[in-house]
């Protein structure tokens, strides 16, 4: 090449670069495809070397790193990457050689701009070399066609996830984004879902197919939103997968308990060996838990049992901070009280039964305090006639429950708010015996419970309460910001065994 022809690459170069970071901020770049392997355009020859045996389609190799940390130790006279560790000693089954412009393929990779200013022993180097696998040939060929044109040959998913793997290698950014957003428009198989968030990607270029991650998790957490429906199917989906799925507030179960037991039972038919089992479910899966959600009964059942699968120091952990937003309410202010209000953990799925939390004492008689939170959406949604049955709970061996009501007045065609105790069943040999009940509301005025009703029930009844718990109409109950707090309505009702009766139970 000739000192015009130098001057020329050069002017060249530095237009590239300027135009390829106007196409970092948002800008167009102009294609460069007529210098595609053009003797004329291009001042080096690339020799790829193609070795077998290297990791398959959508897997990535070594880090540009270690490749340059693997030339200086051998001290190649001439420039050479491997794309993947595992290529060391493999025999070369091909080369092909191509002709390129340093300068735009410096221009739109971090990593070529490293190739081609490090390590050059001679000025008149001209052949560099790169080593890939079969399996990465024809997405490196497509990616070097890309930096030139800015364009794709393919739509096929596979193929556009492998050249997204091998952007990913070779840093170029503009590419990853490009396939991201190729695939996200095409139509998204659980497969093809899975295939995309389990995809390895270097940590620096995550953010380049944050939105591909992000839409496939929205399609499996939508797909599997129904739990009892594909409980068995979600048997074999994948962690990532399962993550995706249960970090969703949108999943309908009964009560989280299902939740827990399910990554219980996951958790064992997915790993053999107890110590990996124990690592995964304590970084993975428990997180995904939402224990502040989970009733009392299986609560206590966790905190008793002597199952080696889970680590009792977190899971106790755990427990005890779900517990403390209702134990103490006015302590929690501050930085935990945001924390409670806005982290995923504490969010309540779409449960069939509504979660209640339970404070249980046996001194100086048997007594639980039960916390109810109703939205002021859930509330709207019982006008005219509706219900809302929360989680039962025990009380000396007996089934107890919550249940609120809107109701009409036959006279006054005026319809309420309405609040009701019931006893649903006994376990066998527990004896029958009276409860004293109060329920209560907190007020935002004073930021206490105050009384609303009082009674006694026993367990041979069936429900006990209150058809217009405030005395007022719906239409001023649901307008009523004292009683919903930051559009939550607050109730408690306190169960305490009149003296004289059994005592609780072990």
């Amino acid at each position: 090449m000739d000192t015009g022809e130098e001057s020329a690459t050069a002017a060249g170069a530095g237009a590239a670069v300027a135009m390829e970071l106007d196409f970092s901020r948002g800008g167009v770049v102009p294609s460069f495809d007529f210098a595609f392997d053009s003797a004329t355009f291009s001042d080096r020859v690339l020799r790829i070397e193609i070795v077998g045996g290297g990791p398959a389609p959508g897997s990535c190799g070594g880090s540009s790193a270690n490749q340059e940390r693997r030339r200086e130790e051998q001290g190649e006279k001439e420039q050479s990457v491997d794309s993947s560790s595992m290529m060391v000693g493999t025999p070369v089954l091909r080369e092909k050689n191509i002709h390129i412009n340093s300068a735009i393929l410096a221009s739109r990779s971090p990593f070529f701009l490293k190739f081609f200013s490090n390590g050059m022993k001679e000025s008149d180097q001209t052949n560099p070399t790169i080593r890939i696998t079969d399996s990465e040939e024809n997405a490196f060929m497509e990616l070097l066609s890309y930096m030139y044109s800015g364009k794709l040959t393919t739509a096929e998913p596979t193929r556009l996830l492998d050249i997204l793997m091998a952007a990913d290698k070779f840093e170029v950014l503009s590419c990853m984004r490009h396939c991201s957003q190729l695939l996200i428009s095409l139509p998204m198989t659980t497969e093809s879902a899975l295939l995309y968030i389990d995809h390895p990607c270097s940590v620096s270029m995550v953010n380049e197919v944050r939105p591909l991650i992000d839409a496939s998790k929205e399609f499996l957490a939508n797909k599997y939103k129904d739990f009892y429906e594909f409980k068995s199917e979600l048997m074999n989906i994948s962690l990532a997968g399962i993550e995706a799925i249960f970090s969703s507030t949108d999943i309908q179960v009964e009560t989280e308990d299902d939740v827990y037991y399910f990554m219980l039972d996951w958790a064992r038919a997915r790993y053999v060996e107890l110590e990996e089992r124990r690592k995964i479910l304590s970084s993975r899966l428990l997180p995904l838990v939402r224990f502040s959600h989970m009733t009392c009964m299986t609560l206590q059942e966790i905190l008793a049992s002597t199952d080696n699968d889970i680590d009792r120091e977190q899971v106790t952990h755990r427990i005890a901070e779900a517990l403390l937003p209702k134990a103490y309410p006015k302590q929690l202010e501050g930085a935990l009280a945001a924390e409670v209000t806005t982290c995923s953990r504490f969010a309540e799925r779409a449960y069939e039964y509504k979660p209640v939390k339970l404070v249980a004492f046996d001194q100086p008689c048997p007594q639980i305090i039960v916390y109810l939170d109703l939205t002021r959406d859930e509330c709207s949604q019982l006008f005219p006639s509706g219900r809302i049955c929360p989680h039962p709970f025990r009380l000396l061996g007996w089934g107890f429950y919550l249940m609120a009501t809107c109701e009409m007045d036959e006279q006054s065609k005026l319809c309420s708010f309405g609040l009701w105790l019931g006893v649903a069943k006994n376990m066998k040999g527990s004896s029958c015996f009276m409860v004293d009940y109060e329920f209560a509301a907190r007020k935002r005025s004073s930021g206490k419970f105050v009384r609303k009703l009082e009674g006694k029930i026993s367990t041979t009844d069936e429900t006990h309460g209150c058809s217009d718990l405030f005395g007022i109409p719906w239409s001023t109950f649901i307008a009523n910001d004292n009683l919903f707090i930051n559009g939550v309505l607050h109730l408690r009702a306190d169960l305490r065994v009149l003296l004289g009766q059994p005592k609780l139970q072990a």
